[in-house]
């Protein structure tokens, strides 16, 4: 496999900096991405230059400049050539359906005219131009085909573990703005890779928009379902009680923790949070439930509130103690889709508010898009020895039973 390494002279980054930091920023990323470019062929073609090998695919046939248009300004890229097949950037695309999604929601915004005079002008140092409505147009309609294509894809295999969790976005709607939810489905597939399986907008989190949510997921495949984490939302576990009846829910600890803590008065805080943090850390379930009695019994007299919140959801909370030890820290928070939140997030600061909700599937599926990409080429979340030996142990017929108890409990 090509490797790539990116030397660069600390004293001439340093001048750079000291001269004009947009240029030295410029001319870092130029840099930088020409270095891949260079070795991104190797692994298209499955050889390193002027090798002779049995496996090569096709031949490079020189270079071509290419300018490419950032948020820190126009850089110009030399693009490799291939003598048979045309030589896709593929480490580009990622970068081109993100910018180009947040260049038409935003350019979305002039066209509607909602936007601000500073919009437009953000638009402009985005693309170097203004932009008509037939270009927003255009960029539309191919980021809306990929997008859908990536959301309503077929899921095949089976994906054990299923995490869920909503946003909320600001959206225009029949010249109101309003907040929608923005409903993500995670799953972890069988070869332990985590992997974006769903996502959609809705008016509001209830139990209805959750099981509709969750029901489009079965439809597309989804299958082999054993646990489902999420916070503590009504609605997520009415949906999982009749999408999934024997799939338990593993409440997030973390929501769990905060829960808690927010019901304990302030000076006491500090203290049940370490306590918990303990709790989560048994070896055994047995050896959990000593600890949460212990805890209870310490702050009862001080937290009364925040003691029967940690008595009624100590169960839900620890349902990923069934799992092989190595796999538990994966699935017994919702910690990675609050982390893909916050990236949604980040990259919708800019925009404020939706002009519609084609634009925030539009934007927020192109990040998630990327997102799934970086996930599926990083590494595996646990080890596939732990995975083996959850198909052959009884836990499986363990959680099956729980499932069965929270169902009961939740009837009741």
């Amino acid at each position: 496999m090509a490797q790539l390494n990116i030397i660069s002279n600390p004293n001439e980054i340093l001048q750079l900096l000291l001269a004009d930091r947009e240029v030295a920023f410029r001319k870092l990323l130029q840099r930088t991405l020409n270095d891949i470019l260079k070795v991104e062929p190797q692994e298209q073609l499955q050889a390193a230059p002027y090798e002779r090998s049995d496996s090569r695919l096709d031949s490079l046939n020189g270079l071509r400049a290419r300018e490419l248009k950032t948020r820190i300004g126009r850089i110009t890229l030399a693009v490799p050539r291939r003598r048979n097949v045309p030589f896709k950037p593929l480490i580009f695309d990622n970068y081109f359906r993100s910018e180009a999604a947040l260049v038409a929601a935003m350019a979305e915004m002039v066209v509607n005219g909602v936007s601000t005079h500073k919009v437009s002008k953000v638009i402009e140092s985005l693309c170097g131009t203004s932009m008509s409505k037939s270009s927003v147009s255009k960029i539309c309609k191919n980021l809306d085909k990929e997008v859908e294509s990536f959301r309503n894809r077929p899921l095949e295999g089976r994906y054990p573990f299923l995490t869920v969790d909503a946003t909320h976005f600001k959206v225009r709607e029949n010249n109101r703005v309003i907040s929608k939810a923005l409903m993500i489905a995670y799953g972890t597939n069988e070869q332990e890779h985590r992997e974006i399986l769903g996502f959609a907008a809705y008016r509001n989190e209830s139990k209805d928009t959750w099981q509709d949510f969750l029901k489009s997921l079965k439809k597309r495949g989804l299958k082999g379902v054993i646990m489902i984490t999420s916070d503590a939302h009504e609605g997520i576990i009415h949906a999982i009680s009749k999408i999934f009846p024997t799939a338990p829910w593993q409440r997030c600890q973390f929501h769990f923790s905060r829960n808690i803590a927010d019901k304990t008065p302030k000076k006491y805080q500090t203290g049940i949070r370490a306590e918990l943090q303990e709790m989560f850390a048994c070896n055994t379930l047995k050896e959990a439930r000593n600890k949460k009695n212990q805890i209870i019994q310490e702050y009862q007299d001080v937290a009364e509130t925040a003691m029967s919140c940690l008595d009624d959801g100590f169960e839900s909370a620890m349902t990923a103690m069934i799992l092989p030890r190595g796999m538990q820290r994966f699935f017994r928070t919702s910690n990675a889709v609050e982390r893909l939140n916050k990236e949604l997030k980040l990259r919708s600061q800019v925009i404020i508010i939706f002009p519609n909700e084609e634009s925030l599937i539009r934007l927020m599926g192109s990040v998630l898009i990327e997102q799934n990409s970086l996930n599926q080429s990083g590494k595996v979340i646990f080890k596939k020895e732990s995975y083996e030996a959850l198909l052959t142990s009884d836990v499986q017929e363990k959680l099956l039973v729980i499932a069965k108890e929270q169902a009961t409990m939740l009837a009741a």
